[in-house]
């Protein structure tokens, strides 16, 4: 996998700006600062059909139905910090989509674990074993 900012995303991107909501005053109502990422998976030229299946699966919760993946910034009164934070936030998303799980390797227990667990087991068992007060008298 090469690097992705290498790979020149930001010609699949498209972004639309609107007004933010929360706290900032008249400057709220006046100011579209709120920043809106899309990014079309299945049309992309940049991604292979492994890699557009990955993020599918992955990412299938920030799709919507018409394939678009969205990441909306409004954390800052700049719509320019929004859209870089917006670019920032799509390769992290991306990067965490395309990287594989390493699959776990299944290890023996340690001898000396099996013997503590046997021996635990034989402990349990005997007190168990106490607490029953029959006796058998062939």
């Amino acid at each position: 996998m090469t690097d992705l900012k290498e790979r020149d995303f930001e010609r699949e991107l498209s972004f639309q700006a609107s007004r933010s909501g929360g706290a900032g005053g008249q400057n709220v109502n006046k100011v579209a600062s709120k920043v809106e990422l899309r990014f079309h998976v299945a049309e992309s030229q940049l991604l292979s059909e492994e890699e557009k299946a990955l993020v599918q699966e992955k990412l299938g919760s920030r799709i919507n139905g018409e394939g678009y993946l969205q990441v909306v910034c409004q954390a800052e009164r700049s719509q320019l910090q929004n859209k870089e934070q917006c670019i920032e936030r799509f390769y992290e998303l991306l990067r965490q989509a395309l990287t594989r799980q390493k699959k776990r390797k299944a290890t023996k227990p340690t001898r000396a674990s099996v013997r503590k667990r046997l021996e635990s087991k034989r402990r349990q068992s005997d007190k168990k074993a106490s607490r029953n007060g029959f006796k058998n008298d062939y």
